[in-house]
């Protein structure tokens, strides 16, 4: 098929081809991805009809046709789910979602709000970004805006007392890596304590499902970020057990049938046009005419779509029994520096001739390659062959909940080595790339 379309196309160019318009606008993203192949090594552009709901007065006009963005062919065909017990589950609920005015968290809020919730409760602490969330909807959604750190005891309960949040998407995290790198303390009391207080406060008020956003750096660590949300699911998932075992005692105890929460943890990979990542970041640099610029020729990245990664949030959530890690099929890993040689093809330019591409050098706790499972990990099939369940070590919870408290209290203090000691000691996997941290793996 390719070989034919390439001839062909090979062919039309030496009579003068100059643009190929796509008039298909659902082709398929393997032959999109082939198409558009082709036509960038012959130097020709390609364009695509927008599908017919989106023609001015059932009409096609010639400035209606779109160029390719990189975008349509990073994202895989769509993947379609179909459980019905999610619309049962979250029909009528209370639900509350941390870190609501971030890329993931505010998905989840409008994915949500189609299966009719009571009521959406948006968490963050961002005041511009949550505003901006409220005014995306008409008047009358069910979704209340609330102000609050997950960090804040005081605050979070409030929610539990005037809301009474029946389901929680907790995406509250901070995520960069460099930053974290040089904040340890303010990782672990974000995404450690803030994770911990809202578990504990989900359990203490019957939350139903406790649901957690992770990340493939959660893998074998080479970061403070990453470490802090293993931390984070090593909490959530023996939490989880602890509560299991107790429920199931004729003992009297707080942990009643009826207090039982299912926490579930969700790992996924980078997310296409979020914050902060690199799509958006290399379409500023082209606008101003480069360069481009790439921490290593090497480094590869798994990445989905925002509406993806929230299916397997909200999905994760219909599907878990308690204490899972879902991971994704995510598809094979892009090289960066092959991503942006295309974005600069796909605007009309020449890599290296129009626009320079340069490497800066790994940053504090980059990785090249990330990771989805553990190397001691294997993975357990679900129903969906996208959606696998990771068999990970189960970790003692009093012996957790110990070594939290202590890292905590480090955090409190602020005491940076200190700190990131402690987190080596939770997860002896972390082994710190390109940071100052190295030195303490030596030790």
């Amino acid at each position: 098929m390719s070989r034919a379309s390439k001839h062909n196309l090979e062919k039309l160019k030496r009579n003068g081809l100059e643009l190929l318009i796509l008039a298909d606008p659902f082709l398929r993203k393997k032959r999109l991805n082939e198409l558009v192949d082709i036509c960038l090594d012959l130097d020709i552009r390609v364009q695509q009809v927008p599908p017919s709901k989106k023609w001015l007065n059932n009409k096609l006009e010639a400035n209606q046709l779109k160029n390719i963005n990189i975008e349509q062919l990073l994202e895989r065909e769509v993947i379609h789910i179909g459980n019905h017990k999610l619309g049962k589950e979250l029909k009528g609920k209370k639900i509350l979602v941390t870190g609501a005015a971030g890329s993931i968290g505010s998905e989840i809020v409008r994915q949500v709000l189609q299966y009719e919730p009571a009521i959406v409760i948006a968490c963050d602490t961002a005041e511009t970004p949550l505003h901006e969330l409220s005014l995306s909807f008409p008047k009358g959604t069910k979704v209340k805006m609330f102000i609050g750190s997950v960090c804040d005891r005081i605050r979070m309960e409030q929610i539990f007392d005037i809301y009474a949040p029946e389901i929680v998407y907790h995406a509250a995290a901070y995520k960069h890596v460099p930053l974290m790198e040089e904040h340890p303390s303010a990782a672990v009391l974000n995404n450690v304590l803030g994770t911990q207080i809202l578990a504990e406060l989900s359990v203490m008020n019957y939350v139903e499902k406790f649901v957690m956003v992770s990340t493939d750096k959660a893998v074998n660590p080479t970061n403070v970020m990453g470490a802090s949300k293993r931390i984070s699911e090593i909490f959530i998932q023996s939490y989880s057990n602890f509560i299991a075992s107790q429920s199931d005692t004729k003992v009297q105890n707080p942990f009643s049938k009826k207090a039982c929460t299912k926490f579930i943890t969700t790992r996924f990979g980078n997310v296409l046009g979020s914050n902060g990542s690199v799509i958006p970041r290399f379409k500023k640099q082209l606008e101003e005419g480069g360069p481009i610029t790439i921490t290593h020729p090497e480094i590869t990245r798994y990445f989905m779509t925002i509406p993806e990664a929230c299916q397997l949030v909200l999905e994760a959530g219909a599907m878990g029994k308690g204490g899972e890690i879902f991971v994704f099929d995510m598809g094979c890993p892009i090289k960066i520096v092959d991503l942006a040689k295309k974005m600069i093809r796909l605007s009309g330019k020449v890599p290296y001739h129009d626009i320079d591409l340069v490497f800066t050098g790994l940053r504090p706790g980059e990785k090249l390659y990330e990771e989805l499972l553990n190397n001691a990990e294997n993975t357990l099939p679900t129903y969906h062959e996208k959606i696998l369940i990771a068999n990970v070590r189960e970790y003692d919870f009093t012996s957790v909940c110990n070594s939290i408290h202590e890292l905590v209290d480090l955090a409190q203090k602020h005491f940076v080595m200190e700190t990131v000691v402690k987190m080596k000691e939770i997860v002896p996997e972390f082994k710190s790339n390109n940071s100052i941290f190295e030195q303490i793996d030596k030790l």
